[in-house]
Parts: C-alpha cells; sequence; structure tokens
C-alpha cells in the first residue's frame, strides 16, 4: 500500500511518498509563502508521480492558507485517484519529531496569526493534553510545564519561561511514521482561531 503525506500547514512544504511504511521519496522546502504553486511539482517528482492509496494531508493548526492548499489537494487527489484520504495534525506531528520514538513530554508552540501562538501540551505516550489553543506568548509560557518544548516559536517560549530545552523544529512530510498509533482525523481544516476575513453580517466564511 502506498501512502502520499502533503504539509503545508506552516512556512514549511513538504511531501513524503511510502510503501509499506518505509519512505519511497520526500521533499521538504522552507519556503515562508507559495505553496500553492510549489506542492503540485513537488509531488509530481515523487515516483509515479505520488500516486498512492492512501493520502493523509496536515490539517493544523496554522496558515490559513497553506492549510487550505493542503486539504484542497489532498481532497482533489483523492478523487482522481480513488484513494482514502485523512488529515492529522500539525503540533501532533511537531510532538512526534521531538520525541522521536522515545517517552518524553512535549510542549509544542507555533507561530499563530496576531501575534499569538498555537500551543498544545503532549504526555509522554504522545498523547495530547488538551486541545490545541490560540494565546499570546506569556499565557502559553504559563501554561508550559514539559521541560521539552517544539516548535518555531519554542526558544521564545522557554525564554519567557526561564527554564527547559527548546527544540526548534518546523514540520516535515516524511517523519510522518513518527505518529504511527496516532487517532486518524478528517480531511477538513482546524483552524483554532476564527478566520480573520468575514462575510457581510459578519459571519465566517
Amino acid at each position: 500500500m502506498k501512502r502520499l503525506v502533503i504539509d503545508t500547514a506552516t512556512r514549511a512544504c513538504s511531501v513524503a511518498l511510502f510503501e509499506d511504511g518505509v519512505c519511497l521519496a520526500a521533499f521538504h522546502e522552507d519556503i515562508g509563502r507559495g505553496h500553492a504553486e510549489r506542492l503540485v511539482p513537488m509531488i509530481a517528482q515523487l515516483p509515479g508521480k505520488g500516486r498512492a492509496d492512501v493520502i493523509h494531508v496536515d490539517t493544523g493548526p496554522g496558515s490559513f492558507t497553506g492549510i487550505r492548499v493542503g486539504v484542497s489537494a489532498a481532497r482533489a487527489l483523492a478523487l482522481a485517484w480513488g484513494a482514502d484520504c485523512h488529515g492529522f495534525g500539525c503540533l501532533t506531528l511537531i510532538a512526534a519529531m521531538a520525541r522521536g520514538g522515545e517517552p518524553v513530554a512535549v510542549d509544542v508552540v507555533t507561530t499563530g496569526g496576531h501575534g499569538e501562538v498555537y500551543f498544545q501540551a503532549y504526555d509522554a505516550a504522545g498523547a495530547p493534553l488538551g486541545r490545541a489553543l490560540s494565546l499570546p506568548l506569556e499565557l502559553a509560557a504559563a501554561r508550559s510545564n514539559a521541560g521539552v518544548v517544539a516548535g518555531d516559536k519554542a526558544e521564545a517560549l522557554i525564554a519567557a519561561r526561564g527554564t527547559g530545552i527548546a527544540m526548534t523544529i518546523i514540520p516535515d512530510a516524511k517523519s510522518y511514521a513518527l505518529m504511527d498509533g496516532q487517532p486518524l482525523l478528517a480531511a477538513s481544516p482546524h483552524y483554532v482561531r476564527a478566520p480573520d476575513a468575514k462575510l457581510p453580517g459578519g459571519l465566517n466564511p
């Protein structure tokens, strides 16, 4: 069985193709913006142009635009290929990358919107301790207790907290195998924060 993994939820853009748990090929670029232009060519560089039986896509939290790009591409490819399509959490992948298969509690903190950060705590088995939150950095630091903090805002949180080990990590699709055992999610965006744009009448899009 082949599995295509797509991650566009942060400033990184990455894809990986697995067969029976073995990574056949993977690409990862720290591009900041431009996921819509880069993602499809990146998938096309994979063996067999990335065609897979199952697609897993990062559903956030993270960049509103990046998440939409990844989820839309995953759904379109799944429809074209007759593949199953599932989601996975951005912060959960970062926690798994930080743990590296070891039993270590990790707090994950990443760039959010409007000066806030996304924060979620995980126990030593990789299970979330509560839901993901969008908070000012100072409030995230007050909630943080794990000895290891991971994510692109890890150093800032450790500086605010005063103790702990910071691991600056951004998601990478080729690390998906580290998430074995985590429950599958729906292939739908998980924003945490409400969209900035409003429809007439103040409704969310």
